[in-house]
């Protein structure tokens, strides 16, 4: 028999376990955070959770407080005896430090992995990870759904399909460019760039055919959309129709926003994963409020998702 459901959020996330909760059909449980004058804080939760099933929401986007929060969070769960620890994570900050790309540099994922299985979680939930491997870093089941469940129903409503070519900002995004390809029947176009600094594009070519098209370049993360916008800028040069972005988690960072506007893009797609800094009339943002909603439903219930997996 199912035990109760709680649901618990950080402070950066608040705005999105608010429709989860919505979504579920209840409201956030009670909690408080006490806030030292040196800026150390405690979360406390203000309720009874033993035996509960205890889901914590929170994205661990920068800073490094939000994901110091969960951890406190979940180690309060656990000394206050709940029954299963489920650490609700749409964002998961440090993904891209997903392996050694030189020596002596730390493999954040993993840390960040052993962090949370050390402080009590017993269940992972996440979207969209840089790297499917990162699942590989945990000891506990990891529920790792992807956006492209709201992306294609989005791209299917407002797009016209028999028009449409996939395409991804680098070759790193082939797989997941290539899944949205055959699940819409459409063809795939790759941008192949070469950096000599992070976040510093220095080389860039368009692989395929997308004369005429309304491209739509799909990946995980934008940063500060530099990428992106080059990426657009050379699709339309090939002679395509239109270029749109569906990408899932979007930190948006430095002068991102800028970028965006005076680029050539018709339309970002992306979610609330991550709150928007500022409003952009080129944004358009899908909520992953239901579908987290749902599959914290049938987790609690033991209770398959497949169905919410589309590739």
């Amino acid at each position: 028999m199912p035990f109760n459901v709680k649901l618990f959020t950080g402070d950066a996330t608040r705005y999105l376990s608010e429709k989860i909760a919505a979504s579920y059909g209840t409201e956030l449980s009670n909690q408080t955070t006490l806030r030292f004058k040196d800026g150390e804080y405690e979360p406390c939760f203000e309720e009874s959770i033993r035996g509960d099933d205890v889901f914590i929401i929170q994205s661990t986007f920068p800073p490094g407080d939000n994901l110091l929060e969960l951890l406190l969070m979940i180690d309060a769960a656990k000394r206050a005896s709940a029954k299963r620890i489920v650490a609700v994570i749409p964002y998961f900050g440090w993904a891209r430090q997903d392996r050694k790309v030189k020596p002596r540099v730390p493999i954040g994922a993993k840390l960040m992995a052993d962090l949370l299985e050390a402080a009590g979680v017993t269940r992972v939930m996440t979207m969209d990870l840089h790297a499917d491997q990162i699942q590989g870093f945990f000891d506990v089941p990891v529920d790792h759904l992807f956006g492209s469940y709201l992306f294609l129903d989005h791209l299917k409503k407002t797009m016209d399909i028999e028009n449409l070519v996939m395409a991804t900002p680098d070759v790193g995004g082939t797989r997941r460019a290539n899944a949205y390809a055959k699940a819409l029947n459409v063809d795939l176009a790759i941008c192949y760039k070469q950096r000599k600094v992070a976040n510093q594009v220095a080389d860039m070519t368009v692989i395929g055919d997308v004369e005429g098209k309304d491209v739509v370049l799909v990946d995980d993360i934008i940063d500060t959309g530099g990428t992106l916008c080059k990426a657009a800028e050379m699709m339309l040069d090939h002679g395509a129709k239109s270029v749109r972005a569906c990408i899932t988690h979007p930190l948006l960072s430095g002068n991102a926003h800028d970028n965006i506007t005076n680029s050539r893009l018709t339309e970002l797609v992306t979610t609330d994963t991550i709150p928007l800094k500022q409003e952009n009339d080129k944004i358009t943002v899908l909520s992953v409020a239901d579908l987290f909603a749902d599959v914290i439903r049938k987790a609690h219930n033991y209770e398959s998702i497949s169905t919410k997996f589309i590739f």
